[in-house]
């Protein structure tokens, strides 16, 4: 289901929040403690991002599975990972019926779900192998999928990071101009 805003208010609270995010996700990378940037000896400047876009920005219900199946998933380094596959996210993304399959590590506890992807803008306007999305699991299995929050996995950095590749069922035709660009051109 889309979620659009009608109160100015509204969406000027949610680009606050935004901006907040991108400022302290900027912060961490530049001198937080595990940054891929500082691992690897690169020098960083700032992360690049599409402007804030509420029309990609959903209210969703999650569609579990019956049966949890799980999902090897191969890493830019050619290891794999297992994932349980829970379910999925119906949307509708300008004007293109888009499923969003859903994970959470099967390796560990995990308190988030996973959305690994690829867009018609991968490899061009951002990183070719995907991006992500994460979000804390909610009891009522009631989400606001929102691309806005769309970052890179740590191997758009740092080559010495082994990041999960999205599976091709979340490999989407339509463009998601929302989140973080390609951080390198």
């Amino acid at each position: 289901m889309v979620r659009y805003f009608v109160d100015p208010d509204e969406v000027e609270t949610w680009q606050r929040a935004l901006v907040r995010f991108r400022a302290q996700r900027d912060e961490f990378m530049l001198d937080g403690r595990g940054s891929p940037f500082l691992r690897g000896g690169s020098s960083f400047t700032r992360l690049k991002y599409f402007e804030p876009d509420p029309a990609f920005r959903f209210e969703a219900g999650l569609r579990r599975r019956s049966d949890e199946k799980g999902v090897m998933m191969t890493t830019t380094k050619g290891a794999r990972q297992l994932y349980n596959d829970v379910g999925h996210f119906d949307l509708l993304v300008g004007g293109e019926a888009v499923r969003l399959t859903v994970y959470q590590s099967a390796e560990r506890e995990d308190p988030y779900l996973f959305i690994p992807f690829r867009d018609a803008t991968s490899g061009k306007e951002t990183y070719a192998a995907g991006r992500y999305l994460e979000m804390r699991v909610e009891h009522d299995d009631n989400y606001l999928v929102d691309f806005n929050y769309a970052y890179n996995p740590y191997c758009a950095y740092n080559d010495g990071y082994a990041c999960p590749l999205p599976p091709q069922e979340n490999w989407l035709q339509v463009a998601i101009r929302a989140g973080e660009r390609k951080y390198h051109d």
